[in-house]
C-alpha cells in the first residue's frame, strides 16, 4: 500500500474590502509539492508507480530503511521528481541477474531528451556486481543498450542534484554522468569496489563535485573524457585506486583540495584521446586536456609518478600548493618538460 501526503495550501484567505473587490494574497494558491512515503517492503514497481504518479510540477518520493531488491532499475524521468531514502539505512540492492543500472535520472533511452531538477539522497547502492553478467544494460540493438549497469547514470540532465550516496560493487561505474549533463551538484559520494571507475564524467559542463570518497576500484577513482569542461572538484579523497584520476579531452576545470594516496598507477594521468588511422593510431583532434588547475593537490604512495602528462598537446595545466612523497619535480612524468606548470 502506497500512503500519500499531499500538502495542502494555505486554506485561510485573507480577505480585504477595497472599493468593493474582494482581495486574495496571490501565494494562497501555490501548489505544495507532493511528498509520497513509502512502507516497508516496498517493491521497484511500487516505487516507480509512485515516481511517475507525481504531479507535473514535481514532488519527493521518500524510501523507508531495509534492503530494496531491484530487478529494473528506478528511473527519475521527469522534471522535478526526488527520491530519497534513510541513508545507508536504505540500500538498493541489484538482484542476481538483473543486468540493470540501480538509478537512472534521465530518459532511460540512447538519445534522451533534458531533464530539469531531479533530486537523489541518502541511499546506499549494492550493484552486486559478482552476479551481473555484462556491463551494458539492454542487448545490442535494443532501445537503452548504451546505458551501463552503473550505480547511478545521470543523462542530459540539469540542475540537478545527488546528495549524500554511496555506490559499491557496480557492475560498470559508481555514478556516470553524461550526454550534456549540466550544473550537477553531487555532494558526499562514497564509491568503491566497482568493476571500472568511482566516478566517471563524460559529456558534462558546469558541475561541482564535493566532499567524495572514491577507493578501491579497479579502474580510476576518477575518470574523466569526452568534453568534461568548466567543472569544479574538491575536498576528495580517492585511495587504492587504479589511477588517482585519468583525464582525456577535458579543458578548464579546477580542482581544489584532492588527496590521492595509494594508486596502484599514477596519481595523476592526463592525456589526449586516439583514432585508428590507416597508418595505425593517431591522436584525435581537440580531444586533449588544456587549461586545468590543481590546487593543493596531495599525491602519496603511488605505483607511478605522482602526475604523468603523456601528450605534449595537453598544455596550459596548472598545479600549486602540491604535496608528493619526496622531491614535487622528481614525481612528475611529462612528454615533454615543463609542460605542467608548478607553483
Amino acid at each position: 500500500m502506497i500512503t500519500t501526503n499531499l500538502l495542502k495550501p494555505f486554506c485561510r484567505l485573507a480577505k480585504q474590502s477595497f472599493a468593493g473587490v474582494l482581495l486574495i494574497p496571490v501565494a494562497a494558491f501555490a501548489i505544495q509539492p507532493a511528498v509520497i512515503k513509502l512502507p516497508a517492503g516496498v517493491k521497484t514497481a511500487e516505487i516507480q508507480r509512485a515516481l511517475n504518479s507525481l504531479p507535473t510540477n514535481g514532488g519527493e518520493v521518500v524510501l523507508p530503511p531495509g534492503k530494496i531488491e531491484l530487478r529494473e532499475p528506478i528511473v527519475l524521468g521527469r522534471d522535478g521528481q526526488i527520491l530519497r531514502g534513510a541513508g545507508d539505512a536504505t540500500i538498493l540492492f541489484v538482484a542476481d541477474d538483473a543486468n540493470c543500472p540501480a538509478i537512472i535520472m534521465g530518459e532511460p533511452v540512447n538519445r534522451p531528451r533534458q531533464i530539469r531538477n531531479l533530486r537523489v539522497s541518502n541511499v546506499f547502492i549494492d550493484g552486486n556486481r559478482a552476479h551481473q553478467q555484462r556491463e551494458c544494460w539492454k542487448l545490442h540493438g535494443e532501445e537503452g543498450c548504451e546505458i551501463r549497469n552503473n550505480g547511478i547514470t545521470v543523462q542530459n540532465v540539469t540542475d540537478s542534484t545527488i546528495e549524500n550516496v554511496t555506490t559499491a560493487r557496480c557492475r560498470s561505474g559508481g555514478l556516470v554522468t553524461t550526454a550534456n549533463t549540466r550544473r550537477l551538484t553531487v555532494r558526499g559520494l562514497n564509491s568503491f569496489d566497482n568493476e571500472f571507475d568511482g566516478l566517471a564524467c563524460y559529456l558534462t559542463t558546469g558541475s561541482v563535485f564535493t566532499n567524495l570518497y572514491l577507493h578501491d576500484n579497479p579502474g580510476a577513482g576518477i575518470s574523466l573524457d569526452l568534453a568534461f569542461d568548466d567543472n569544479v572538484i574538491a575536498h576528495a579523497v580517492l585511495a587504492a585506486n587504479d589511477l588517482g584520476i585519468f583525464m582525456r579531452d577535458s579543458r578548464n576545470n579546477q580542482f581544489n583540495d584532492i588527496a590521492i594516496r595509494d594508486s596502484r598507477h599514477f596519481g595523476v594521468f592526463m592525456a589526449q584521446a586516439l583514432k585508428p588511422a590507416a597508418s595505425g593510431w593517431q591522436a584525435a583532434p581537440e580531444t586533449e586536456c588544456t587549461n586545468n588547475s590543481f590546487t593543493d593537490l596531495i599525491a602519496e604512495k603511488c605505483g607511478g609518478a605522482a602526475f604523468r602528462i603523456n601528450d605534449a598537446t595537453c598544455t596550459n595545466n596548472f598545479v600549486s600548493g602540491a604535496k608528493f612523497s619526496g622531491d614535487i619535480h622528481a614525481q612528475l612524468s611529462m612528454a615533454l618538460p615543463g609542460l605542467l606548470m608548478v607553483k
